[in-house]
């Protein structure tokens, strides 16, 4: 008499994927709080009510700069996210930022009113080129709420246009990298045309309010100070977020192997079109938040080199890594800032030298080689 043979048991031999771990670790969450600390109550206090002659005083000219870097590693976090974890090498993300830095000055020009210097309703490069009434694309540059809609409408929209065709066309690689510093430099050729009405060579600049409140107060320089590091902060909570999702899983099996997720039934275009749009919507807020506190937009964000500058801080923090670029921004602007005054001719030798370093010893960055101490150090 046969036995009957053993049924497999259809849930046990099912794959299993591993569970998704927390957002952030112990550890992790300390150091996110003690940053949401820095921002929010720190720094505040060491800038307003600490005197400027104590030692523990934070002067305009370091919360203009922490600013600014901040907002270049909001565009680092973004380079991250859609070349770290996708594979995709962009060398045209300074256009995306320029376009949301474009669209907050439009407002901040219209802010302006009539205490420019022709007193005109129109801003003063139109009056100077003899415009007697806005273009058309000035339509919504006076409303705030509009004008934080079209922060994240135009650089995602632009985004959305040149990655449809660009990944449907299947381009990758270093002809991707070529074809998006393409577009970023024919870009900066427009807005260098008076025509455009985007202010030509000279940009905009001399902004006087914000929301009707003046920028030039210690007040609403810190205001946008929490407000930069408060955004970083969230994006950072985002990616790790995204990161961690099957949707990031996807995006990461799709930079090791995109033909093997090809052959497992997944299509590509759609994960890669909209890892894009993040990005390039999280460039485009940096912009917007680097322009009032700044001052001026001018087509030179536009320029490939700045674009160049992104993908360098990505490298040099680590790539994949999300707290990397961060860290690399920091390391590489910082640096900019003090070499740039110290030694002026020698920073572009600095940068080049600082790249090939990366790449030929520190290929995971300055925070995988923190990790491999630490490993090392475990042992």
């Amino acid at each position: 008499m046969s036995t009957p043979m053993a049924t497999p048991n259809t849930a046990a031999s099912r794959v299993q994927l591993p569970a998704k771990g927390p957002l952030l670790t112990r550890g992790g969450w300390s150091a996110f709080m003690m940053a949401l600390i820095a921002v929010c109550a720190i720094a505040p206090v060491l800038n307003l009510w600490v005197p400027e002659g104590s030692v523990f005083h934070m002067s305009t000219y370091a919360v203009a700069l922490l600013g600014k870097i901040m907002c270049y590693a909001i565009c680092a976090l973004a380079m991250d996210l859609i070349w770290g974890y996708t594979g995709i090498l962009s060398l045209g993300h300074g256009v995306f930022f320029a376009l949301g830095g474009y669209t907050m000055g439009m407002y901040l020009m219209r802010q302006i009113g009539r205490d420019g210097n022709y007193k005109s309703d129109l801003p003063d490069f139109m009056v100077f080129l003899d415009w007697k009434v806005l273009p058309w694309h000035w339509a919504l540059s006076d409303s705030f709420v509009a004008t934080l809609i079209l922060i994240v409408a135009v650089p995602g929209l632009v985004a959305f246009v040149f990655g449809f065709f660009a990944f449907r066309s299947r381009i990758k690689g270093v002809y991707f990298s070529i074809i998006t510093q393409a577009m970023t430099f024919a870009a900066m050729l427009l807005f260098f045309r008076n025509e455009t009405g985007f202010g030509g060579n000279n940009g905009f600049t001399d902004f006087k309010r914000i929301l009707n409140i003046p920028l030039a107060t210690p007040s609403m320089r810190m205001v946008l100070f929490v407000l930069t590091g408060l955004t970083l902060l969230g994006f950072f909570l985002f990616a790790k977020w995204l990161v961690g999702s099957k949707f990031g899983r996807v995006l990461q099996a799709i930079r090791d192997a995109e033909t093997r997720v090809m052959f497992s039934g997944y299509n590509p275009l759609g994960y890669k079109l909209t890892i894009w749009v993040i990005s390039a919507i999280m460039c485009g807020v940096a912009g917007a938040l680097y322009v009032p506190q700044v001052g001026i937009i001018n087509p030179s964000e536009m320029s490939p080199a700045n674009s160049i500058e992104i993908a360098i801080w990505a490298a040099v923090g680590g790539r994949a890594s999300l707290m990397g670029p961060i860290v690399g921004a920091f390391i590489v602007n910082g640096a900019k800032s003090w070499l740039t005054v110290a030694y002026p001719e020698f920073w572009l030798y600095f940068l080049g030298l600082l790249f090939i370093s990366v790449t030929l010893f520190l290929p995971d960055g300055v925070v995988g080689l923190v990790k491999k101490l630490r490993k090392g150090g475990a042992k």
